[in-house]
């Protein structure tokens, strides 16, 4: 990855779903325009919860895609751009750090890994 970068971003967040959002929501909210990558499952696992009942603020619940609906909603609200597709490759090595987005390579100052987690399902 020598090429130099054809955009350098303050932050770029890899991952939607609610770290990667809430931390888009804080540094937006903070000026500092946050790119977030949404990845292969745009909005994390929460998209395919159906009750999400343990949140606050939320007495009746919610469906989980209605949930990231909002935190995706209130991210670019505040001026954080959502990028489609997923980073194949970071090199940490230098300043800023160099990201491969979808073949167009992204330079971020600051970069946040909310990659989050996959369901392991027994198969029973």
């Amino acid at each position: 990855m020598l090429r130099n970068p054809e955009e350098i971003v303050n932050i770029l967040i890899i991952g939607s779903g609610p770290a990667g959002l809430t931390a888009a929501i804080y540094a937006a909210r903070a000026n500092l325009s946050p790119m977030v990558v949404d990845g292969s499952q745009p909005g994390g696992q929460l998209t395919i919860t159906t009750d999400v009942e343990n949140y606050p603020g939320f007495p009746e619940g919610l469906l989980g895609p209605e949930m990231m609906d909002l935190f995706r909603r209130q991210a670019e609200k505040f001026g954080a751009r959502i990028a489609g597709g997923d980073v194949s490759s970071a090199d940490l090595s230098r300043r800023p750090f160099l990201c491969d987005v979808e073949g167009k390579m992204i330079g971020a100052k600051s970069l946040i890994i909310a990659t989050g987690a996959t369901a392991r399902l027994l198969g029973i």
